[in-house]
């Protein structure tokens, strides 16, 4: 995602022309970005394919239950990050607009003056997050892979009557002589063993 030194794509959602307008000309004293206008969230992931935009700039005035839905599904679906301007809020709406993945939830502060300072922050809190994000994806992965490795080597224990030690010395040479990664020598292992139950 690109920092707001650079030139970056930016779709605003607005139903209100002159709301829109108060955006875009803050948009544009910000820097020099490419402003993308669509009229209302009607089609908004569509709009967003279409597009590509790097950030996407929502002003519902007063969101219901179903728009901060589709924002769920839109950010879901999207992975962008998403500053959206709301008139009047409740602490169930800040709570249902962040976890629909609302980088920026901005309540009564639509002032041109303050789009640079909202989009960097909106921009900063998508990547801290994404990275998080990754961070736990990989790890979830790592574990995965763990147990398919601890798994395999149980298997070579019983099957060869070999130490634990032993065992994953085996798989492991077994990885560099056929050149693979550890845990398909133990996926490997585990679907032969499954078969020959």
């Amino acid at each position: 995602m690109q920092s707001m030194t650079q030139s970056i794509k930016i779709l605003i959602v607005d139903a209100n022309p002159v709301r829109a307008a108060i955006i875009e000309e803050g948009l544009r004293e910000a820097g020099s970005h490419e402003i993308v206008r669509v009229g209302g969230t009607n089609g908004l992931v569509a709009a967003i394919e279409l597009h590509d935009p790097d950030v996407v700039v929502i002003d519902l005035e007063d969101p219901s239950r179903d728009a901060l839905a589709d924002m769920f599904l839109v950010s879901r679906h999207v992975r962008r990050p998403i500053t959206m301007f709301v008139d009047q809020s409740d602490s169930a709406s800040i709570e249902a607009a962040v976890e629909a993945g609302v980088s920026a939830y901005i309540v009564d502060g639509l002032k041109k003056e303050r789009m640079q300072a909202i989009l960097q922050t909106c921009i900063s809190r998508f990547n801290a997050f994404r990275k998080l994000r990754e961070e736990l994806d990989e790890a979830r992965s790592q574990l995965e892979e763990r147990k398919l490795i601890d798994r395999a080597k149980g298997i070579v224990m019983r099957m060869k009557n070999l130490p634990e030690e032993e065992a994953y010395a085996l798989l492991r040479r077994t990885a560099m002589n056929e050149k693979r990664k550890l845990v398909d020598i133990a996926r490997s292992i585990i679907t032969a063993a499954e078969v020959l139950k």
